[in-house]
């Protein structure tokens, strides 16, 4: 075990955390030359097309030092703000973390928060200042921020390049000497934390897991602690490129468990692993709840294909344990699922996810947050979709989220960015210079409005020199509305949103002109309309589609065309009267694009 060194790589999204993983591959020849290509660990195309780390990869390297065979345990993570989670279970499973800075980019918002999570649990910090042979890199300024960050000395930051390779070897080292190693009895009953699982259509659920106390051999009876589901294992090994079948693994060690179910439900992310025979005392605690920040329906395209859509949800639950779905119906989609998610990143990648992987073509209805209602009888309501909302005679009041955002950038932006926060209902907090040329803005938001586009508009206003990061602070009393939309007269759910009373006129004007655009004439008029409550905030109309009947006269008495257009009006106006409205289902992704 005094060899055994379990650690992750944390930093910024684009600070090179893929790349320094890919050059720690190469030089311990864990992967051979004719197999490497760029983010190696990454094994989606969605990855490698973005360039984005997903999921966090886990993959073990045998380093000679000084003589002694050591095994690295390595988990590269995440760097985007939507996928933290995958973060905060990589580092429950580590002793210490490599803390990545761009040389030319400097200590970012997700750096900072990273860092605070790695800190929590007692990780061991080792500074990365990566990129050093970039032209625009500013070596000593970076150093100087790490300092000041982390309170280290200036010679414990480590200066190295993904690209090149430099700096490898004191990295190495510094793992070794800086990083302890793992604890744990492997005499005691067995004590394995589960951090991520994977589902094979051949093999079934597979689960990683982290031993802290005991041992794990082939073929031992296993009982997962929380569900209490006992199973055999099958299969056990460590990870390399490819899984390798061992006969055991033991405390300290990171490695995989199959037993052949096929069934997800069994296997929970943070779940402990120990026999059945000789069973733990208490289960590992290892990381909190996920908590869902957007909300989203999603349902199936024909409603056929509902048990199809629950399956590959539930697998691609196994995959990313942040993702929480549970059945719901709408009058005009059919069944479907509300899930939540972590952000609006996090529904894309999901949607796309289950369009490739499982070939499952879904319609999104407008993201939202949760909301807590109170009516006037003191009863306490969790409303995740507008239609939830109670009437207006029941209603007392409703609470929305609010979220700490730290937003670091440079001084020449402070003026767009305080006029976005603005009008996005933000109180600014607090603004420090952390550098002359660098400047951290704290503000209180609502999460609802961040939820669309805050993160694109903020990176427009800035050039893209903003980074921004949230934390959720509590809940507190706002004037929202429901927003109905209506096509004739019928109210259509999926359209249905939940806003600030300043803001549902100007949404509701807009949804009805994007709508207007995007529905299909009829053979007789639509009327589109906003309302809040039984108030028309905004109207548009799409005019039928119509035959010339009167071509036929061409002169005699003018009564003869009057009599043959109030005909075809009265054969409109009964259309009308019965006919649907077909909502294409471009028209449910172009609504979540209203700018």
């Amino acid at each position: 075990m005094k060899n055994i060194r379990n650690f992750c790589i944390i930093a910024h999204i684009d600070h090179g955390k893929s790349t320094l993983a890919d050059r720690m591959l190469e030089m311990t020849q864990t992967i051979s030359e004719r197999k490497m290509q760029d983010q190696a660990l990454d094994n989606m195309d969605l990855e490698r097309e973005r360039g984005i780390t997903i999921k966090s990869h886990a993959i073990q390297l045998n380093y000679q030092h000084k003589g002694e065979e050591y095994i690295f345990n390595l988990i590269d993570t995440p760097g985007h703000v939507d996928f933290s989670y995958e973060v905060s279970r990589s580092i429950a499973a580590c002793e210490g973390a490599l803390l990545l800075v761009d040389a030319a980019q400097g200590v970012q918002a997700q750096t900072i928060s990273n860092l605070y999570l790695a800190l929590e649990n007692d990780l061991e910090i080792i500074p990365v200042l990566n990129k050093v042979d970039m032209p625009s890199a500013m070596v000593d300024e970076m150093s100087e921020e790490v300092v000041d960050l982390l309170g280290c000395e200036l010679e414990d930051i480590i200066l190295a390049s993904g690209k090149t390779g430099l700096g490898l070897e004191n990295i190495f080292e510094a793992i070794i000497e800086r990083i302890p190693a793992p604890e744990g009895d492997p005499e005691a009953p067995l004590q394995a934390m589960i951090f991520d699982s994977m589902f094979d259509k051949y093999r079934g659920v597979i689960a990683y897991f982290r031993v802290f106390n005991g041992r794990l051999k082939k073929n031992d009876a296993i009982q997962f602690f929380n569900t209490q589901s006992d199973f055999f294992a099958n299969e056990i090994g460590i990870l390399k490129m490819d899984q390798v079948p061992q006969e055991m693994v033991e405390a300290g060690n990171v490695g995989y468990v199959i037993t052949g179910t096929k069934d997800s439900k069994e296997v929970k992310v943070g779940d402990t692993i120990t026999l059945q025979e000789n069973k733990c005392e208490e289960a590992i605690q290892g990381f909190e709840d996920v908590k869902p920040m957007v909300f989203a329906g999603i349902f199936p395209i024909e409603n056929d294909d509902f048990e199809d859509l629950r399956d590959a949800l539930e697998k691609l639950q196994l995959n990313d344990a942040s993702l929480i779905f549970q059945p719901e119906t709408s009058v005009a989609l059919g069944f479907g699922f509300r899930c939540g998610f972590l952000g609006m990143l996090h529904l894309e990648i999901i949607q796309e996810r289950l369009e490739r992987e499982y070939d499952q073509n879904v319609l999104t209805t407008v993201p939202n947050v949760s909301y807590f209602a109170y009516t006037k009888k003191g009863e306490k309501l969790t409303i995740n979709t507008p239609n939830d909302l109670p009437g207006p005679t029941i209603l007392d009041y409703v609470e929305e989220p609010y979220i700490r955002a730290q937003i670091i950038s440079k001084p020449e932006y402070i003026g767009g960015i305080i006029k976005l926060c603005m009008e996005k209902r933000g109180i600014l907090k607090n603004q420090q210079y952390l550098t002359t040329s660098r400047l951290e803005l704290t503000f209180e938001l609502p999460l609802a409005e961040i939820v669309f586009d805050f993160y694109d508009k903020l990176k427009t206003i800035s050039r893209g020199y903003a980074s921004f990061d949230y934390t959720p602070l509590d809940y507190r009393q706002s004037d929202l509305v429901k927003l109905d939309v209506l096509l004739n007269s019928e109210n259509v759910d999926a359209f249905s949103s939940l806003i600030h009373r300043t803001k549902a006129v100007a949404f509701g004007k807009r949804m009805c002109a994007k709508l207007k655009d995007i529905l299909p004439k009829q053979q007789f008029k639509i009327a589109i309309q906003a309302a809040i409550g039984a108030k028309i905030v905004a109207r548009e109309n799409i005019s039928a589609l119509r035959k010339d009947v009167t071509a036929k006269c061409y002169g005699g008495d003018i009564s003869r065309k009057r009599k043959l257009l109030e005909k075809q009006k009265k054969g409109k106006k009964k259309m009308r009267e019965v006919g649907n409205v077909q909502v294409p289902q471009k028209a449910f992704l172009d609504v979540l694009k209203l700018d």
